[in-house]
């Protein structure tokens, strides 16, 4: 992202005009979005320093902060994730939003269509913003309300104490008609409890047999991507307890696998560190799931499925294309994870598939040598002893071994912005957006990625971000009737 433009202040800043009657619910949001002043002139936004872009690789944005009174112009990349583009805007602010990881970028009622908040997963290329210079508001993400004759001062009314708890009691015992009948009576259910601090759908998510307890919610205006106050999505609650239903819902109803936690990692990073059923770890991949997620030490999914001894696991990471030979902070690929934990299953796993047994780390260790280190003689042995002839049958050009079958994907979920540069910037010093992103669809073998470089010597003393090309984790599956669907589909 680039060409960021000067600050204006309130006046002149609005949505387009004659737009659907959207109402967003909760703080600085109660104004009805077409009842909000009208937009500046084209004239006025070149002033303020938004242009036109020649290129039509650049998408040129008008950003208003209502809860600051900023409005800031950026120019950005066509396949560049809302969620990225979000991180960069929040970096520029004059003052840091609490909860900054709950706010999203809105788009107000216009030409008869209905506000929305963009998912964070798509590329801005996914959404229509016709003007020559798109408007976008940045706001805590509330219920955006579809009815026709919206009572502002009954709805507000509504948001009692005592209304919000009995949301939470009866989502903890499973009553999915009391459930309705407030989300009809128009409660929103994005709020946190204020001793958990979990959310009704994050709370949902824990649950035995939730799935029709979580289309309520979601039906009733949750959005899947509001996060806990620790800043977890209902997706990853659900992976933390092995909740294959709750996860499977939320993936059928169009919730991206992507969506990160505070400290950038996905859904698919918890099914390895928690420890979860392999059966979700596959079901996120299967559903375009991003490979390459990586924690402030570096460490990628593969590392923590060597760490942790996950064979399945890995196995299956490798299969939808993860690096065999990616490096942590320290330089270590999984091999070096595997010597120094004593893994021999995921070391032979690693061994089979064509991992290199010379690559060094930043301490210019092998994995033979670390396992000496750790006095794991076994698996130094077997990496010592391991010849090229003992790898598997389907060696690519690049000398890694690939599968014979392609893997499987979702065909329900559109593929879009391949090729998506991975963002490594760090924008807001409470979220990580350090992200690889998802295989690509295979041909008819499929192959580990990244073969070792000939000298065995990591690039540098930075956490490894290549991977393949990028994957958009959207598409809506069709739900009848669906609210979730009317606010996320274009």
């Amino acid at each position: 992202m680039s060409g960021e433009g000067g600050e204006t202040g309130e006046g002149g800043i609005g949505t387009g005009g004659g737009g659907g009657r959207s109402v967003v619910a909760g703080s600085g949001g109660g104004l009805p979005a077409n009842l909000l002043p009208p937009p500046p002139p084209p004239a006025d936004a070149s002033a303020d320093g938004c242009q036109p872009a020649d290129d039509e690789d650049i998408i040129p944005l008008q950003i208003f902060v209502p809860e600051l009174v900023v409005q800031k112009c950026f120019n950005v990349g066509r396949d560049e994730l809302i969620w990225d583009i979000k991180q960069t805007i929040l970096s520029s602010l004059p003052k840091e939003l609490k909860e900054s990881f709950n706010y999203g970028l809105y788009c107000p009622p216009v030409n008869g269509k209905s506000g929305k908040f963009l998912d964070e997963e798509r590329p801005v290329s996914d959404y229509p913003l016709m003007d020559p210079v798109a408007y976008l508001e940045l706001r805590y993400k509330r219920r955006v309300y579809r009815m026709v004759n919206v009572d502002e001062k009954q709805i507000k009314q509504l948001h009692t104490r005592a209304n919000l708890r009995r949301l939470l009691d009866s989502v903890s015992s499973g009553n999915v008609e009391k459930v309705n009948k407030l989300c009809t009576r128009g409660l929103d259910p994005n709020f946190h409890d204020p001793d958990s601090g979990e959310t009704p759908l994050t709370l949902a998510a824990t649950l035995k047999s939730p799935g029709k307890l979580v289309i309520a919610l979601i039906n009733g205006g949750a959005l899947v991507d509001y996060r806990t106050k620790d800043g977890r999505t209902a997706l990853h609650r659900a992976v933390e307890k092995n909740n294959l239903e709750a996860l499977k819902t939320m993936l059928d109803l169009g919730a991206s696998p992507n969506y990160r936690d505070s400290k950038g990692l996905t859904p698919l990073y918890y099914t390895i560190t928690h420890g979860a059923d392999v059966q979700l770890a596959e079901m996120l991949l299967h559903d375009h799931g991003a490979i390459g997620a990586t924690d402030p030490q570096g460490w990628q999914e593969v590392h923590q499925a060597c760490k942790h001894g996950l064979v399945k696991h890995l196995d299956q990471l490798l299969y939808y294309g993860a690096d065999i030979n990616a490096r942590n902070a320290s330089g270590n690929t999984p091999l070096h994870v595997c010597a120094v934990n004593d893994q021999e299953d995921c070391l032979k796993c690693l061994l089979k598939r064509g991992a290199d047994t010379q690559a060094l780390n930043y301490a210019n260790q092998t994995p033979y040598q670390v396992a000496v280190i750790a006095g794991n003689h076994k698996l130094a042995d077997m990496i010592n002893n391991h010849k090229s002839e003992h790898v598997g049958e389907f060696i690519s050009s690049k000398g890694r071994v690939a599968f014979e079958e392609a893997p499987s994907y979702n065909p329900r979920r559109r593929v879009s912005a391949v090729g998506a540069v991975l963002s490594s910037t760090v924008s807001d010093s409470r979220l990580c957006t350090s992200r690889t992103a998802s295989a690509a669809l295979g041909s008819a073998s499929r192959e580990p990625s990244a073969a070792p470089s000939s000298s065995g010597r990591p690039p540098s003393r930075s956490p490894s971000n290549r991977s393949l090309p990028a994957l958009s984790s959207d598409t809506l599956s069709t739900h009848s009737g669906s609210t979730f669907q009317d606010e996320l589909a274009l």
